[in-house]
């Protein structure tokens, strides 16, 4: 024990020794048992305020403090009036005059209660020179007195309850009512349920007094106490920050395990401005979601998506994915092919889906081979011989136009279409599934109205839920025995290595491989097929090297051994799994061993450890210290006391371990500006100019239409366009016949020469066009249209209408031009 930590030893027993001997003096009242009178002395205004307080409360009044002076020289408080709650008469309200809404309930009477408190300097204490007891208003019960303003406070330890709960999610109601009954009652917690959003909203509001830039510093520098955590930023020319890039040190470690395969998405409505969320999702070796690193940005230009891209390698040390799964967004793809030429790209299978029921969907209607067609074509067709074929004949046999969207969503074929996917590693993933699981329950977090403060809080409550997720899972997979359909040796070795969602995967394949038979051999290839499938499957085996290579490219696209190599390995006498064909992101095992950060540093996962190990410990010693203190006033009082000096002691210490951090050095951050990268500490950060606002008139749900969407936008257009100039060259042919004969039309539709065109009005443009009744129909006629409108469009086509009507006949058509 060094002198510095004996003598803290020897100060705290010194006030300890000086706080019990003062507790325990004996016939000593509580002050708050008296009343207040004249020449009553108090260290302090808080101190005569608490007093008077503590008495209002006794009686059932609150107080006010009115009028105070201070001198002119020191600014010293000479004297300070404290009133009661219901001194005076509220002024008239002029804003509310001119409207005539009604006022608020009138609470004041003019009560002259009071108590006046001046500074006596030869003493340095206050003194109470007036004091009235008197009250002209019924003074509350106790069961109301804590709804008085004067007696509601939240105490510091309410306080951070308050904030954890927020922080949990947990809405004002929920959280007043929990605290409430943690303290005894709605009686007993000192503040109501407006007391507490009041506190959140001040909160918030003090959290950005330094503008959203200096909260969103503040928030970084905060997590950077991990020297693992990543954060970047991109400001543009006006110095506005335009791009924000996070990732914590269990994103880094994580992607260090299992970033050979990677989704991406962007999502909307979770944020105040409405930026678009871009978050990297991986796969861990319990096929589970995992995050890797997450990005708001300004807009999704090919600019943005090359710098995100850029930094995501950056935070990652550099290492590339294998596998990046997106949607089908032309800026996205061509920042990818910039930034990892290298890596496969493939597209979402679940977007194209939806893509082709959204253009082509008469397709899906005229026949129903036409969706097994096409999912063929994403799914079945191994060689690329076989595919171009299928394809082909899908566009013969359906009469596909050129210009359609199948035309477009060929020229992407490499990043779909299994013959083309299955040449590399994609742990079995299609589609961006992971990213819209995550994103769906992103919505259950954050909200469209939720500031940056708000936003960092909850997104981050979202990834320990999804790695809580994981958590269960690991312990499930070491406490649970796996379930084996026998008790074979390469079955027993899977279910010990594997996990048990991929053992699961590999017993089904196990089991499999019992149907399985070999038709041929010759030079280490084998001929396999399946009883229930004729399909033939070539699998080259090796005994000296344990190999097997089967053509279906389960293990190299999945990661698992395939039932046709089982089948060959049992044929070569090879009773286990060699372990080159066990992949290590597939093993209970696949975390051990430590990863580099972006500083080439091992990655530091839980620098609280030390910290949560004294809080475990101090914890419930000081409850059952409190408790035992709570049950007498004498202890209270003393354990109070010791509370207060300890809380000094301990603020000293802190600050100047603080100030001493502070000194050695100053927290780091890269910084790219118009695509140059700066060097930058956090303050050069702080002088920002600000946040670059998006335009949030719209608040649209979903991103711009991609290029694919506009493309077909635009050839609609085009085609709207042809007809129209079709529809007027027709038109100006038809505009020669000015009079037709009705006697056979008014014969077939109605008894009377009477004609209703309503109903004509409702039907008339899915069978005419814009043939143009004008051009038939003059305005010399009397026949009433209404039931014209009505039944024709049934009745006749285009043609046969024309065919019937005669120039011997003039008709009016007023009803029919408002409509063409």
């Amino acid at each position: 024990m060094n002198s510095s930590s004996i003598s803290v030893v020897d100060c705290v027993d010194k006030w300890v020794n000086n706080i019990h001997e003062q507790n325990v003096q004996p016939g000593q009242d509580s002050i708050v048992d008296s009343e207040p009178y004249l020449e009553m002395k108090f260290d302090s205004e808080a101190a005569a305020y608490d007093f008077y307080n503590e008495y209002s409360k006794k009686l059932g009044f609150g107080i006010r403090k009115e009028y105070v002076n201070k001198s002119k020289k020191d600014g010293v408080l000479t004297s300070r009036k404290f009133t009661c709650f219901k001194e005076g008469i509220r002024g008239v309200d002029k804003r509310r005059q001119p409207t005539g809404e009604r006022n608020r309930a009138e609470t004041r009477t003019d009560c002259q209660a009071r108590m006046v408190i001046r500074l006596d300097r030869k003493i340095g204490k206050y003194k109470v020179v007036d004091f009235v007891a008197k009250h002209n208003h019924p003074l509350q019960p106790q069961k109301y007195v804590h709804m008085i303003r004067s007696h509601r406070r939240i105490f510091e330890v309410q306080a951070s309850q308050i904030v954890l709960g927020d922080q949990s999610g947990l809405r004002p109601k929920g959280l007043h009512e929990y605290i409430s009954k943690q303290a005894g009652g709605l009686e007993t917690v000192g503040f109501t349920k407006q007391d507490l959003k009041n506190y959140l909203r001040t909160k918030r509001m003090h959290s950005l007094k330094f503008g959203e830039v200096g909260a969103l510093i503040k928030y970084f520098k905060h997590e950077s106490e991990n020297p693992s955590f990543f954060y970047d930023f991109q400001m543009d020319v006006d110095d506005e920050i335009t791009n924000i890039f996070w990732a914590d040190a269990q994103m880094i470690n994580d992607y260090g395990y299992f970033g050979d395969v990677i989704t991406f998405d962007t999502t909307y409505k979770t944020n105040k401005d409405y930026r678009p969320l871009g978050v990297f999702v991986g796969l861990n070796n319990h096929r589970q979601t995992i995050i890797f690193g997450a990005a708001l940005l300004y807009d999704e230009t090919i600019p943005s998506f090359q710098w995100l891209f850029e930094t995501f390698l950056k935070a990652m040390g550099g290492a590339k994915p294998k596998t990046i799964q997106t949607d089908q967004d032309a800026a996205m793809a061509k920042a990818i092919s910039l930034v990892m030429p290298e890596t496969f790209h493939g597209l979402c299978t679940w977007h194209i889906r939806q893509n082709a029921i959204r253009h082509v969907n008469h397709l899906y209607q005229k026949s129903s081979q036409f969706g097994k067609d096409f999912e063929a074509c994403i799914d079945l067709h191994e060689e690329e011989g076989e595919f171009l074929q299928a394809w082909s004949s899908l566009l013969v046999e359906y009469n596909v136009s050129e210009g359609s969207w199948l035309h477009t969503i060929f020229q992407l074929k490499e990043k779909w279409a299994w013959t083309y996917v299955r040449k590399t590693f994609t742990a079995g993933m299609r589609s961006t599934q992971l990213s819209e699981s995550f994103n769906a329950d992103l919505k259950n977090y954050l909200k469209s109205d939720l500031n940056l403060v708000q936003f960092f809080t909850h997104f981050k409550r979202a990834v320990n839920g999804r790695r809580n997720n994981e958590s269960e899972e690991e312990y499930a997979s070491r406490h649970k025995l796996p379930r084996l359909m026998n008790k074979a040796r390469m079955l027993v070795q899977a279910g010990k290595v594997y996990t048990p969602k991929i053992f699961e995967e590999f017993q089904a394949e196990y089991q499999e491989y019992q149907d399985t038979c070999i038709k041929e051999v010759k030079e280490g290839l084998y001929v396999v097929t399946n009883y229930d499938n004729a399909k033939e499957r070539m699998v080259m085996g090796n005994i000296q090297e344990q190999g097997v290579s089967c053509d279906c490219r389960k293990f190299e696209t999945h990661g698992i051994l395939c039932s046709h190599a089982l089948k060959v390995l049992d044929v070569m006498n090879i009773k286990l799994i060699p372990e080159h064909y066990i992949l290590k992101r597939w093993t209970g095992d696949a975390r051990l061993g430590s990863n580099k950060d972006w500083q080439g540093k091992h990655v530091e996962l839980d620098v609280k450890a030390d910290f949560m190990k004294r809080y475990n410990e101090l914890c419930p010693r000081m409850i059952k210290l409190i408790n035992k203190a709570s049950v007498d006033h004498e202890t209270y009082t003393f354990l109070s006391k010791v509370s207060e000096e300890s809380n000094k002691i301990i603020d000293d210490i802190l600050e100047k371990k603080h100030v001493d951090k502070e000194a050695s050095g100053v927290v780091h951050v890269s910084i790219s500006i118009a695509n140059d990268e700066i060097e930058n500490n956090v303050d050069t950060v702080g002088g920002a100019a600000g946040i670059k606002k998006r335009d949030c008139s719209h608040k649209k749900k979903k991103r711009a239409k991609s290029w694919v969407e506009r493309l077909d936008r635009k050839r609609k257009t085009c085609l709207s366009s042809n007809k129209k100039r079709q529809s007027s060259h027709q038109q100006a042919m038809l505009s020669q016949s000015s009079q037709v004969d009705t006697s056979r039309l008014e014969a077939m539709l109605t008894p009377s020469d009477q004609v209703d065109t309503l109903g004509l009005q409702h039907q008339a443009t899915s069978q005419f066009g814009t043939l143009g009744f004008q051009g038939l129909l003059t305005p010399s006629s009397q026949v009433d249209t209404l039931g014209l409108q009505h039944q024709a469009t049934s009745q006749f086509g285009t043609l046969g209408f024309q065919g019937m009507l005669t120039h011997s006949s003039p008709v009016d058509i007023s009803g029919l031009r408002n409509f063409f």
